[in-house]
């Protein structure tokens, strides 16, 4: 039976697309089959991170309807035969999901794939109802900010009570915090939340940190999960967060800003 997981935040714009799609091509690159679904009907985004806009024929809201089939509709990734893109509708409503629809796509996903990467819309509307109601784990994605952290701890109360899980009396969703566009020169200035400061709001298994990086936009631009940029330090950084994921005991890096040298000192500005 496939795992299903939600990427869900209360704020956008802090990187959830971005971190399906490396989870996505993370988990594919360890040969776990692996789909990724768009959420976000009507404003669809996952195709132009993983590269596939222009492929896209028939999406997630067609495959509800069964205006199309699944395998109509899935898209498999040119760099991972073991990775595939469900794409969400740019002209439906988001009430095109319903329960059961969802229900059916995941069901019949569950057969043929180990690892079910769900991008969740922003906050709770529909989309993103929909998104967590069938999760088996959940990954917060939080910026080091006030007001991105409390809307997390929000979401956090809708895992717990309005999942599947919940109203069945099972296991609880898997819950993990990923702290996005840290950076340790203004946690150390004052102007960002530290580490410490987003585990002890929030309470969760802290699960990766992704570093303020260049390379996060370039990867997007360029139809790139960041992911596969190794040479970048948001790159590694997914990398690592793919390893805890599965288990593996990762030590978090990037979390002390970078030392200058006595000739940066003397030469900056």
């Amino acid at each position: 039976m496939a795992r299903i997981i939600v990427i869900t935040s209360g704020k956008g714009g802090v990187g959830k697309t971005t971190s399906a799609a490396s989870l996505a091509m993370g988990l594919a690159q360890r040969g776990r089959r692996t789909a990724v679904i768009d959420f976000d009907v009507g404003l669809r985004n996952l195709d132009l991170i993983m590269g596939c806009e222009r492929r896209v024929v028939y999406d997630f809201v067609n495959v509800i309807n069964q205006e199309a089939t699944l395998n109509q509709a899935l898209i498999r990734d040119k760099r991972c035969d073991h990775l595939y893109v469900l794409p969400a509708s740019q002209t439906r409503d988001k009430d095109a999901l319903t329960r059961e629809g969802v229900a059916r796509v995941l069901d019949e996903l569950a057969q043929g794939f180990e690892f079910i990467v769900c991008d969740s819309p922003a906050g709770i509307e529909h989309g993103a109802l929909m998104a967590m109601y069938f999760a088996d784990d959940a990954l917060v994605v939080t910026n080091p900010e006030v007001s991105s952290v409390r809307d997390s701890d929000r979401m956090l109360g809708i895992l717990s009570s309005k999942s599947k899980r919940a109203e069945e009396g099972a296991e609880p969703i898997r819950e993990y915090l990923l702290l996005t566009r840290y950076d340790p020169l203004r946690v150390d200035q004052g102007d960002m939340l530290s580490v410490d400061d987003v585990k002890e709001i929030l309470s969760l298994n802290l699960i990766g940190i992704i570093p303020e990086s260049k390379a996060v936009l370039s990867a997007s631009n360029a139809g790139i999960p960041v992911i596969l940029d190794r040479d970048s330090d948001a790159g590694q950084a997914y990398a690592d967060m793919v390893a805890r994921y599965l288990g593996e005991d990762v030590p978090h890096r990037f979390l002390e800003a970078e030392k200058k040298g006595f000739l940066s000192r003397l030469f900056r500005g």
